[in-house]
């Protein structure tokens, strides 16, 4: 959409031009729906500031149809409002913008986003702001410098709730069955966490009483949902975390109330609007779940409480430190989990899953710094990943282990203390952080946070005829595309089989440094049965193993009796096959060997997915089908022998769904043939996507699972049950819903996009690999970055892994002169389709 961008510069020089914004803004969301077009709400900015005289700038507002605009008492012609932009010129130094509009409702998740649950037609809106979509509910100067106060009052049905930023207030009636919320001014924030929710929602109240001051609490949900919230279990989590921030930042959250919101059709995990937190309403379990999942939705309620602080209060002056403010937080609620709450292995389930999406991103061809080079806002929307999120956490662990938690907590006190409600840049942290623990910090972050790429960590040691080392030392290496070698703070721990268990037995922390680091401390000891470099994995490398180490590794993973070195373990097997270092047949052994005893529940769920990507991807095509039987048979038998009602017999339920090879046993299942296994509706579903996915499942069989689930859920669902189909017109229906029609909610496309790239049906999916290149060059300008996220991402033509659609991509990238963010998104998946052929020619 013309006009949506913003770069870095204009930003700065709008800075510098204009200064102390103060937002009134008045909302109605009562406007009758129009006859056609887009249902539009009433919105009026009064926007004042200060400038330089008779200067120009202008006011972001996409997507509006005007009805006046008014610069200090003068109006402004309607051409001013161009590629959604309002142009301002001959400023004064004091100045009143007020802009009358009426803008649209989104389907997408971007802006204020409306729902109607089809359970009981109730209306349901949120919105969604970060990056820049603040401007698609009122008029803004759309970047995080510029931060302001916000006076909302909203019009809406008197029976709704209204959510903002302040304390919901008692609403006026004024007839009509509407009524009218006038919210206090905020505290000086950012307008991408601004936030207004109304709609019927359901909430439940409680109060923290900590050491500052008493909190009011909201949980809230659609009405449909209520019965499956667990209020008191995100409360205690809720609870748990104020504990710990506040006492480890010595300061009282600074946003008086705290909602947290569930809502649907969200594309996000969660977002941190200040006192108005939005979730996935996913996270509302309608169905039974492992252990992993309440682990993850506790982090993720850290996650976003941690951004109130880091964030939120601090706020970065532009997104080029996005990845501090997503890191931080990132490390914060593992952090904090481990310290505070139930979920004590937290850093193991970090270790089994984001960090593994960290090394994947890593070794993409779209790889970038942490503190990514974010010029304009679709580089920025383009580059909420692995290295934003899990890289930059594991490099801010690093940076505790190297300076200490408790000088690290000093300066986070510090910075906090001196910008509250400002902005800042990284130095400015780290200016803090120098202080507190007398650490020079400049050269960690140009070496962690100002580079690309994964060091690779190797124990290179001499034994003699006793076994015990003569020498030791740990290389490094990189890939010649990312050469930098950085400073390593590791430990090193030694592991032997010792009664049938394989057990820490020594350990060592050092740093490592260079090409080669000698350690003395280990020559004179006896070489164990395992060495494992990065031991409470304190940095982020990838670790190769000695050939008595791997020995151990593949024939005793199982006997590990510790849940964070058995995730190195399982990450290094994991890293070598997708190097095409380790046959896909013996991963597959080896997850079949642990993955019964593993008591990670998050290591068990990618685990699965893993050893089910090794199948389809990474074994040669002539072994396919026999190792695809043995996987699936292995799995089943892991379910048969699971304890009835357990976690791991849902865990493994799931993974035979995405394993099996015939359709009589996922009948069996779906039947309730299995002690313990209840037939839930999440499970239902996943059991009616294997027989899709195996060509068993008439539409009529699906409209029937339809109408026993007449949900929101449902229906997305069976969206992805529909693609999964291997016919022509099961494709082409999938097509055209997720990557053509502008008008399918965002969840609804991304089931259909998900559900459409299926191995083995790579006959049905040819004619995709031309019609996904063509979509490829336009999808972004007329879709916009998030919808062409989906698309580019899920239908990339995995299932069809041959030279001949590797040369066409390759082609396609030579020649196109689409826009970056999708020439970033067609270049991962042509990595992926890469390392899937190497690996296959490896064998």
């Amino acid at each position: 959409m013309p006009g949506t961008n913003l770069t870095r510069d204009e930003a700065r020089e709008r800075a510098a031009v204009v200064s102390d914004p103060v937002y009134r803004v008045e909302l109605d969301l009562t406007l009758d729906a129009p006859v056609s077009g887009p249902h539009r709400f009433g919105s009026v900015t009064t926007l004042t500031f200060h400038a330089e005289p008779g200067a120009s700038t202008f006011v972001d507002l996409v997507d509006a149809e005007i009805d006046s605009i008014v610069l200090n008492g003068t109006d402004i012609p309607a051409d001013a409002y161009a590629d959604n932009r309002i142009a301002l010129s001959d400023l004064d130094a004091d100045n009143e913008l007020v802009v009358a509009a009426r803008c649209a409702y989104s389907h997408s998740g971007e802006g204020l986003h409306r729902f109607v649950d089809p359970a009981d037609d109730r209306v349901y809106l949120y919105t969604q702001f970060e990056v820049p979509d603040a401007r698609r509910v009122y008029a803004t100067f759309e970047q995080p410098d510029l931060k302001s106060t916000f006076t909302f009052t909203v019009t809406a049905p008197s029976h709704w709730q209204v959510v903002s930023n302040s304390a919901s207030p008692d609403p006026d009636v004024v007839g009509d069955g509407a009524a009218v919320w006038r919210f206090d001014e905020t505290k000086r924030m950012s307008t991408y966490i601004t936030a207004l929710i109304a709609g019927e929602y359901h909430v439940v109240r409680d109060v923290y009483s900590g050491e500052y001051a008493d909190i009011p609490l909201g949980v809230f949900c659609r009405q449909s949902l209520v019965e499956h919230l667990d209020a008191d279990e995100i409360l205690t989590v809720t609870k748990q975390g104020f504990a710990f921030f506040e006492d480890a930042f010595a300061m009282g959250y600074p946003f008086g109330k705290y909602d947290q919101l569930f809502v649907p059709e969200y594309n996000m995990g969660a977002m941190e609007n200040a006192g108005a937190v939005t979730f996935r309403d996913e996270m509302i379990y309608r169905s039974r779940q492992t252990r992993a999942a309440y682990e993850q939705r506790a982090n993720t309620i850290l996650h976003e409480m941690a951004h109130m602080w880091f964030g939120d209060l601090v706020t970065m002056k532009w997104w080029d430190d996005l990845w501090l403010n997503e890191s931080f937080a990132e490390w914060a609620a593992h952090h904090a989990s481990v310290e505070a709450t139930e979920f004590t292995d937290a850093w193991t389930g970090f270790t089994n899953n984001r960090k593994n999406w960290a090394y994947r991103q890593d070794q993409l061809p779209s790889t970038h710094p942490i503190a990514a080079d974010n010029f304009d806002l679709h580089a920025v929307e383009a580059n909420f990943d692995g290295i934003t999120y899990a890289k930059g956490a594991s490099s801010l662990k690093q940076l505790v282990a190297w300076v200490g938690i408790e000088d690290f907590l000093t300066g986070l006190r510090a910075y906090f203390t001196r910008h509250a409600y400002g902005n800042t840049e990284l130095s400015d942290l780290l200016r803090e952080l120098t202080t507190a623990s007398g650490r020079e910090l400049d050269g960690w972050a140009a070496e962690w946070l100002q580079t690309t790429g994964v060091n690779t960590l190797r124990a290179r040691f001499e034994v003699d005829a006793d076994g015990v080392f003569t020498a030791f030392a740990v290389d490094q290496s990189a890939h010649p595309d990312h050469p930098t070698l950085r400073r390593h703070r590791i430990a090193i721990g030694l592991y032997d089989i010792v009664d049938g268990a394989v057990v820490r037995t020594d350990r060592i922390e050092t740093d490592v440094e260079g090409e080669s680091t000698d350690i003395a401390e280990l020559v004179g000891r006896r070489q164990p049965d395992l060495v494992l470099l990065n031991d409470d994995d304190l940095t982020y490398a990838k670790i190769r193993l000695d050939e008595r180490s791997l020995s151990t590794l593949l024939d005793h993973i199982h006997h590990i009796t510790e849940s964070l070195p058995r995730a190195l373990c399982w990450g290094a097997a994991w890293d070598m096959t997708r190097d095409a270092q380790l046959p896909a047949a013996r991963f597959v052994d080896l997850v079949l060997a642990g993955v019964g005893s593993e008591s990670d529940l998050t290591a068990v769920a990618s685990l699965l997915r893993q050893a089910q990507s090794a199948v389809s991807l990474f074994t040669p095509e002539g072994d396919i089908d026999a190792l695809q039987a043995r996987w699936a048979q292995g799995v089943h038998d892991l379910l048969v022998a699971a304890e009835p009602g357990s976690d791991h017999q849902l865990a493994l339920a799931r993974g035979f769904a995405a394993a099996a090879t015939e359709a009589s046993a996922v009948r069996s299942l779906l039947d309730g043939a299995l002690d313990g296994l209840t037939i839930d509706p999440d499970l239902r579903w996943t059991f009616v996507g294997a027989l899709a996915r195996l060509g068993d499942l008439t539409d009529e069989e699906i409209d029937a699972e339809r109408e026993k689930d007449p949900t929101n859920s449902g229906a997305e669902r069976a969206a992805g049950v529909r693609a999964m189909r291997p016919t022509a017109a099961a494709k082409a229906q999938a097509w055209e819903k997720a990557a053509l029609d502008a008008s399918t909610p965002n969840e609804t496309r991304r089931a259909y996009a998900s559900g459409f790239q299926v191995s083995g049906q790579a006959d049905v999916l040819e004619p995709y690999v031309e019609k996904y290149l063509e979509l490829a060059s336009t999808v972004v300008p007329t879709m916009g970055v998030w919808i062409g996220r989906i698309v580019l991402i899920s239908m990339f033509p995995l299932a069809n892994p041959s030279q001949a659609t590797l040369d066409r991509v390759d082609a396609w990238l030579a020649d196109s002169t689409a826009d970056a963010t999708a020439r970033r998104y067609v270049s991962e998946g042509r990595d992926d389709l890469a390392r899937a052929l190497a690996a296959r020619a490896a064998g």
